[in-house]
């Protein structure tokens, strides 16, 4: 899932962003109705129920759970055996019992379960066996080894589980491999036959962790059943966001599932109004949790046991796109806590969820934008939630939690758009050839062209005509040596925080600009504006042919309708424009091969206009 754009954001935080959405795509390549689960084992272990499932143990059930990666470093490297013991010994101190590892790999799973062992930790362990995708994958040797490093994983996971039958309780065997929206996905039939091998080897009770979404019985194809799963496992991990629920709670994304009103403009007292989204919040997780519930009793797993295995709140905003702005704080993920803490108590033994695994324990910095779901920031310092969780404890306290009042929380506060611009909006031209009032041109990263910002020369007729000077100014990329997913170039917002531009009188205009080149394959336009979650880029690849536009080397008059770009994406809005115009080859995107040694691009003349 790459995500986008940009609001106050260096030309830095733009590349964090962009190579976060790499590193993403990068990874493809690297309660029940009474169950049909079987199980052959008659020897001691869990308990059996009538229906073939194996019991939840009391430690699955009771105790407090959090999830547990045990990471410090922006590149990901694991913790040292002191390292993971400090850590453990602060979730103990916070009054965890129960972790989940999402593998079973020596350095990460193997080593934490050691240290429990070797220290006699009064904790019990969610083991987890990392499936990646291999059936979409074209090249043979490069699927034969993922299938392999699969099997390898389920062999480490059946083997730690069978090592330390008194820490690890349960074990689920895939993450997120079969919602829709999948980086690694797995077929239901091919993950079926995984948790089957697994289960069939150790003794405790099985599941996989899935969004929720897939278990309320809304998979890839008709092909794939939920049911396939619900057959082998004995209790069902579910995970639920209401705060990126939130991002895609809009018109463009179609998707009911998404909606909840966590604007909560209908609270006009704003002093209420972060409280009451933090319960909207709740209500959006049980909304979910109803859904998958009413779905498996539908198909005949009604009494399959529920455990909410990832639900979380971001301690503050790592996107560089002000993504969470009105919803991320140390006070709103405590807000937030607090509530599903409260629930889960009061109904495990009812209707609710036999246990919460909250997501997570600490901050990954390697995450990128992804960052700062942690109860502990990455410098193992306590965030409020953890403060509220023994307010006696010595706590080293996370900058941002020095005071946790709910006067501290966030919420929504609508925008304010400036006073409509008139006219046109020139970004560049023979007599605008310095930086525009409150603008300024970045590239995505250094060292992937040269910018000549005015050149002088050849500039199209229309521009001397205009301009009437002696000197030709117009703009030059060139010498490209662009970085592996491509590269670009944005004109934003000058101020920190930036300022965007009301350009509403222009939604049935145009962007203009005149370009000469003969780079082969599609560019990309891009402009991007301010919403409640955060930077919205709209985007339009252009080919010969498109627009007005060719690469035969002469100057050619582009024009894309505002309203093309709106079509892009719906939330793009011209009231609060924050880049006004971008070009870019990002390879992902305009589907070019990555390469070097491209022939320039001259530009000139580049503005809106109404």
């Amino acid at each position: 899932m790459i995500t986008q754009q940009l609001k106050s954001m260096s030309p830095s935080l733009f590349l964090k962003r962009i190579a976060l959405g790499i590193s993403l795509v990068s990874l493809l390549n690297a309660c029940g109705g009474g169950g049909a689960t079987t199980d052959a084992n008659n020897g001691p272990g869990p308990a059996v129920s009538a229906t073939g499932l194996r019991a939840l143990p009391a430690a699955l059930t009771t105790r407090q759970a959090v999830s547990y990666s045990p990471y410090t470093t922006v590149n990901g490297a694991a913790l040292t055996d002191n390292q993971v013991l400090q850590d453990l010994q602060l979730l103990v101190q916070a009054g965890f019992g129960l972790i989940r590892l999402f593998d079973s790999s020596d350095n990460l799973a193997a080593r934490t379960l050691r240290v429990i062992s070797a220290n006699n930790l009064d904790i019990k362990v969610q083991l987890g066996s990392y499936m990646n995708s291999f059936e979409y994958l074209t090249d043979p040797v490069t699927r034969l080894s993922v299938q392999q490093a699969n099997q390898d994983e389920m062999a480490r996971t059946i083997h730690l589980a069978n090592q330390y039958p008194n820490i690890v309780a349960a074990v689920s065997v895939g993450n997120e491999t079969m919602v829709t929206w999948s980086i690694v996905p797995v077929s239901t039939g091919t993950m079926a036959s995984y948790i089957r091998n697994v289960r069939s080897q150790i003794q405790q009770p099985v599941t996989t962790d899935d969004n929720f979404a897939f278990y309320a019985g809304y998979a890839r194809d008709a092909a794939e059943q939920a049911a396939q799963i619900f057959r082998e496992i004995d209790y069902a991990s579910i995970h639920s966001y209401a705060i990126e629920d939130a991002y895609y709670n809009n018109p463009s994304s179609g998707n009911p599932l998404t909606q909840w009103d966590w604007e909560q403009l209908g609270v006009t007292d704003t002093t209420q109004r972060a409280a009451a989204m933090m319960d909207a919040a709740l209500g959006k997780l049980k909304a979910d949790y109803n859904l998958v519930q009413s779905y498996m009793q539908q198909v005949g797993y009604g009494n399959l046991p529920i455990l909410i295995g990832e639900t979380g709140w971001k301690a503050q905003d790592p996107s560089g796109t002000n993504r969470y702005r009105f919803l991320a704080s140390p006070v709103n993920q405590l807000m937030y806590y607090s509530r599903i803490l409260d629930w889960t108590t009061s109904t495990r033994n009812g209707t609710g969820p036999k246990n919460i695994f909250y997501f997570e324990a600490f901050d990954e910095t390697w995450k990128g934008g992804d960052d700062n779901w942690g109860l502990f920031n990455v410098s193992r310092q306590a965030r409020c939630a953890i403060k509220a969780l023994n307010p006696s404890a010595n706590w080293t306290m996370d900058p941002g939690s020095s005071s946790c009042g709910t006067a501290n929380a966030v919420y929504y506060v609508p925008l304010q758009a400036a006073t409509a611009v008139s006219g046109s909006l020139t970004i560049f031209n023979q007599l605008v050839h310095n930086w525009p009032a409150g603008l300024r041109a970045d590239k995505f990263q250094s060292g992937t062209f040269n910018l000549m910002y005015p050149a002088t020369g050849d500039a199209p007729a229309n521009d001397l005509a205009a301009g009437g000077l002696a000197a030709s100014y117009y703009l030059l990329l060139d010498t490209f040596t662009p970085a592996n997913y491509g590269w670009g170039l944005l004109w934003h917002s000058t101020a920190s925080p930036a300022v965007s531009t009301n350009l509403s009188n222009f939604a049935n205009g145009n962007v203009q600009f005149s370009i000469r080149t003969t780079y082969a394959g599609s560019l990309t336009i891009s402009v991007g504006s301010d919403s409640p979650v955060g930077v919205q880029q709209a985007s339009i690849n252009i080919t010969t042919g498109s627009y007005g536009y060719a690469n035969d080397g002469s100057w050619h008059d582009v024009t894309i309708p505002v309203s093309a770009f709106i079509a892009a994406n719906p939330l793009f809005d011209p009231s609060y424009v924050l880049t006004p115009f971008t070009i870019s080859d990002v390879w992902t995107v305009t589907g070019n091969t990555a390469r070097t040694g491209m022939p320039p691009i001259h530009m000139d003349n580049i503005r809106w206009t109404p």
